[in-house]
């Protein structure tokens, strides 16, 4: 079955945010499901096209809790 390349599936995008949460030892929660996934589809239109594709972008960019605070007025106050 060929799926749409413009719309990512949703066990893609779960698998790729469970790898995320299980890489850095955190408990899944709303707010951070949130960025993480806006992050997954967007990796996803940028040529990520497998689970484990956008699980390292997400690593990679996301790393560990503080920085998927994305209401920091600026970087010194993610310290």
């Amino acid at each position: 079955m060929e799926t749409d390349r413009d719309e990512p599936d949703f066990t893609t995008l779960s698998d790729a945010v469970r790898a995320w949460y299980r890489f850095y030892e955190l408990d899944p929660k709303d707010g951070l499901s949130n960025v993480l996934c806006q992050a997954a589809i967007d990796f996803y239109h940028a040529g990520h096209p497998t689970p484990g594709d956008i699980a390292t972008a997400l690593i990679g960019t996301y790393v560990g809790i503080h920085a998927t605070r994305v209401n920091a007025p600026t970087s010194a106050a993610v310290h």
